[in-house]
């Protein structure tokens, strides 16, 4: 504000400040647009920005090598779950066996992205990837496409009058699903069988 000589007082502003007023997310003009009040939610997660997809063209395999039997050990309880000591009895598991049924094909695999989050499988988790087995409908695999890998769930939808249609889905949905173009070539190089997850 200010005061004149006459005592009558005059606001002043002083122009447009650097860096004021809102901040824009764009480069370029924006409009209002009305949309359906049960739209909202749905345009907005359209707009959030995508996270690119995890293809990747180096990945490091570590293949499975059974020197010895890992054998552990673990009891059988009664049904109604209460233990004594004339209940037990000990038996023993090998996770060789148990994890990997063709050493010769499984190899182990350290997941980079966060793109199949909701199927359990987290940054930094170990998976165990067997080349013998025939990828299905719903199978996690380990895909090629351009030489490009990524762990996605193999999806096969049977069409009338027209080829199956396969693409990989993402169980995250922060991460886009892939649809082959037509002159994309998609190698299936394993399935994920086993996800190795340490809690501490």
């Amino acid at each position: 504000m200010k005061v004149e000589d006459s005592g009558i007082i005059e606001h002043q502003h002083g122009g447009k400040r650097k860096n004021a007023g809102r901040k824009t997310h764009y480069q370029e003009k924006t409009v209002v647009m009305r949309v359906p009040e049960s739209k909202v939610l749905e345009i907005k997660a359209w707009l959030k920005p995508k996270p690119e997809d995890d293809l990747s063209q180096k990945i490091e395999l570590q293949a499975i090598r059974n020197q010895t039997a890992l054998n552990i050990p673990y009891p059988a309880i009664a049904d109604d779950y209460s233990f004594t000591d004339q209940d037990y009895t000990e038996d023993s598991i090998d996770l060789n066996e148990y994890l990997v049924h063709n050493p010769l094909s499984t190899f182990v695999l350290r997941v980079s992205s966060l793109s199949m989050k909701n199927a359990g499988i987290d940054l930094d988790d170990q998976i165990l990837i067997d080349r013998s087995l025939t990828a299905g409908h719903g199978d996690i695999v380990l895909a090629l496409i351009h030489n490009e890998f990524t762990v996605k769930r193999l999806m096969k939808e049977k069409q009338q009058r027209a080829p199956t249609k396969i693409w990989l889905k993402a169980e995250n949905p922060d991460y886009p699903d892939i649809y082959l173009r037509d002159e994309e070539q998609l190698i299936i190089w394993g399935v994920v069988t086993c996800i190795l997850k340490k809690l501490r």
